[in-house]
């Protein structure tokens, strides 16, 4: 109820507790799957718990309330897991592995089944901002710096921008490769050895169990080398972040006074019938705000003593799991915000037209500097830029009363140099440039 940007997009269902604890089961079938295909555990053992393990079948409030006497959710679904399965098939279950084996391999299945959810929205958003970005290409538009008017830029290259951070986000999280653990009590792969006469060991079950789960094989037990989770949350924090850029500017620019931009379908306010408020910048904004805390916690865990830490690895758990909501969450309004934003270009222009020309003052002290030379063309141009404070008119008018300015530039010519619409730089280049740039190819785990 109180997270609203989180609620009813596609990492609600598949980052909840009913999915961890699916993801715990399918990390203990699997490693009893890999030690039947090493021959370390006959199949019927390996059939017995797949079938056993399917997480309706258990209490994931008692499991919960049993995990406080362990510190971890596994210790008490071992003891049930173990109940649910034929006796000749007990002795296989969890068999050789820690806790941490499991939850940090649950961890990673579910950031896995994550991951391409977020990026599916990312993908829909960077369609839409191309779009934007393509027919505004030429829309001007007031640049703004420290609140205030800058000098003229494109809608287009407003646009261009925010698909370059989206991009950012997506290549980020697409180059994650969410690892396998399994090291055993405390990393050595002691319990995993191979019998006598029997064939792999302990890093050939490591490899394995990453192939069954379709996870990434690590090089080593990660227990308490954290780069994976820390890669992780530092990847969904910058997504939310860069989602949050976005936001911050639609808010900005859909103001009353400013008029921009427009959410297509804002939302209502509970006392005030006439208003549309743009909910979906918000709620992205409520999670780049939240996204730094849990990003912390995570970078923290890092400093992990020992072979296994008390408390570090715990931490990560609700941290990990806020920030694939937020990010999923985030990513699915930024989808909905950009596919229906609405433009308003003739408000754009008015705006730019407010300064009456002295969002061009750059480009005049660079024309008059080249004649004049530059301190006389910047004492020329203040005078002028006092008259169109202080007097209301425009610059061009200003600058023509100026004894120096009678005879040049030309009527024409100052009128050019004047219009804010006219001094975009280079944008419609850069828009150009941007567009080339594609979403990253999606590669599979092993």
């Amino acid at each position: 109820m109180l997270t609203p940007g989180q609620v009813g997009a596609a990492v609600e269902a598949v980052t909840g507790d009913l999915a961890f604890l699916q993801a715990m089961l399918d990390a203990e079938t699997a490693l009893v799957r890999a030690q039947a295909a090493l021959g370390h555990a006959p199949v019927s053992a390996a059939v017995a718990v797949a079938a056993a393990a399917r997480a309706e079948r258990f209490d994931v409030r008692s499991l919960a309330l049993r995990a406080r006497s362990g510190g971890n959710p596994v210790i008490p679904l071992v003891a049930d897991l173990t109940a649910a399965v034929p006796a000749d098939a007990a002795p296989y279950v969890h068999r050789g592995a820690t806790s941490q084996d499991i939850v940090d391999t649950a961890a990673m299945l579910v950031a896995a089944r994550t991951l391409p959810l977020i990026l599916d929205d990312l993908d829909r958003t960077a369609a839409a901002l191309a779009g934007l970005a393509a027919e505004h290409r030429d829309t001007p538009m007031p640049g703004r710096t420290l609140t205030q008017h800058a000098v003229p830029t494109t809608f287009g290259l407003k646009a261009a921008g925010w698909r370059s951070l989206v991009l950012d986000a997506a290549d980020r999280l697409a180059a994650l490769r969410p690892p396998a653990q399994l090291g055993g009590a405390a990393g050595t792969l002691a319990a995993f050895e191979a019998p006598p006469g029997s064939p792999g060991s302990g890093p050939a079950l490591m490899t394995e169990y990453a192939r069954v789960l379709g996870l990434a094989a690590a090089g080593l037990p990660w227990h308490t080398l954290r780069t994976p989770v820390a890669d992780l949350g530092s990847a969904l924090a910058f997504t939310v972040t860069a989602l949050g850029k976005p936001a911050a500017d639609v808010l900005l620019l859909s103001r009353t006074e400013t008029g921009e931009l427009a959410e297509g379908t804002g939302g209502g306010s509970s006392a005030m019938p006439h208003k549309s408020n743009p909910v979906r910048a918000t709620l992205i904004a409520v999670a780049a705000r939240q996204a730094p805390a849990p990003a912390a916690v995570l970078l923290g865990s890092v400093v992990a003593e020992d072979e296994r830490p008390a408390g570090a690895w715990h931490a990560e758990w609700p941290a990990l799991r806020q920030l694939l909501r937020l990010a999923g969450g985030a990513a699915r309004d930024a989808a909905e915000l950009t596919a229906d934003l609405r433009v308003v270009p003739g408000r754009m222009l008015d705006n730019l037209h407010r300064t009456k020309g002295l969002v061009a003052s750059e480009r005049l002290a660079a024309e008059l500097g080249a004649r004049l030379g530059r301190a006389q063309a910047r004492a020329l141009l203040d005078r002028a830029t006092r008259r169109v404070v202080e007097e209301g008119v425009t610059l061009s008018a200003a600058l023509r009363s100026e004894p120096g300015l009678r005879d040049w530039p030309p009527a024409d010519r100052l009128r050019e140099l004047t219009d804010p619409a006219a001094y975009v730089g280079s944008a419609a280049a850069l828009v150009d440039r941007a567009l080339h740039r594609a979403m990253p190819v999606r590669r599979k785990n092993p």
